[in-house]
């Protein structure tokens, strides 16, 4: 019979592809990892990979498709369990990108912990694409996303709409410059250079979306700079280093910067909202804390 853990460590072992890492990835000794890797092979009677260099069998990599799989369908059916058993002790884990968690879940959380003390809450601080995955593979109970692409396996429900805005001194002259480059135009001497946009890095589910849209702001040349966090944007934005395109409700709680504010109302709108596995059992505490995010959401709005 082959043992849940001899999985696991075999899954780690092909993702790291050296035993030390498995081992100091699973909180194992390295002799440990290789006693589990001995014992898969002895119990399938197949060699599931070659050493030097590393690489996996033909066996291997079919074991490792059933592997993940089997994984990945054990923990479902762990946490649809405890959702039915309406867990009160545990850990509840979130995924949810940076400006979403820091704008619309630290209230919310605050009135689980009040409500549901034995239930630790676990966040992921990602992105979209990366809170999607997490989600599919049950290793995040629930996702807050912007713009979700995919439905099976997962269901999306939308929570509010995003619009765009720019922050930061300038766009208006520099699309003035760009529609008539002849006109004279008395302008700072930022603005007569061309302009630099601050966006988030090529990596995020936001980034795809403004860049299909950047084309509406008539702009013949630009520069760009690439932060990590909406959060930065702003930051390099206020200390004047560019324009940022952002989310509207990024600023909300900004009243000092809303002379610098420009509504991109051309461009299209996308959705946020909450990401759960299809057929996924919510417990009681999930849709709690559902109904204290929607909550949050029509305050901030």
């Amino acid at each position: 019979m082959i043992d849940i853990h001899w999985l696991n460590t075999f899954v780690a072992l092909a993702k790291h592809q050296h035993f030390g890492k498995t081992a100091a990835a699973l909180h194992m000794t390295q002799p440990n990892v290789s006693l589990h890797l001995k014992q898969l092979e002895q119990t399938t009677r197949v060699k599931l990979i070659e050493r030097n260099p590393f690489r996996l069998t033909q066996a291997g990599e079919r074991l490792l498709q059933s592997a993940e799989n089997t994984l990945m369908e054990l923990q479902i059916c762990q946490a649809d369990l405890n959702a039915i058993n309406e867990l009160n002790r545990g850990t509840l884990t979130i995924a949810a990108s940076d400006i979403i968690s820091r704008l619309l879940l630290i209230s919310p959380f605050q009135s689980f912990k009040k409500d549901y003390p034995g239930i630790d809450l676990s966040l992921f601080n990602t992105t979209s694409s990366q809170a999607t995955e997490l989600v599919k593979s049950a290793k995040a109970d629930l996702g807050f996303v912007i713009a979700q692409k995919e439905s099976q396996p997962l269901h999306f429900t939308e929570l509010r709409q995003v619009k765009w805005c720019a922050l930061g001194n300038g766009l208006s002259r520099w699309q003035a410059l760009s529609a008539n480059p002849s006109q004279i135009i008395p302008v700072e001497p930022l603005a007569a250079e061309e302009p630099t946009l601050i966006l988030l890095g090529h990596d995020t589910r936001t980034r795809e979306l403004i860049d299909m849209a950047l084309p509406l702001l008539n702009l013949k040349k630009y520069h760009v700079m690439e932060v990590g966090s909406v959060d930065a944007q702003i930051d390099w934005a206020e200390a004047g280093f560019g324009v940022a395109i952002v989310p509207s409700f990024s600023l909300h709680s900004k009243p000092h910067l809303q002379t610098q504010i420009t509504p991109l109302t051309d461009f299209p709108t996308t959705s946020l909202g909450y990401i759960v596995r299809q057929n996924q059992v919510l417990s009681r505490a999930i849709k709690q804390l559902l109904r204290w995010v929607d909550d949050e959401i029509q305050r901030s709005q």
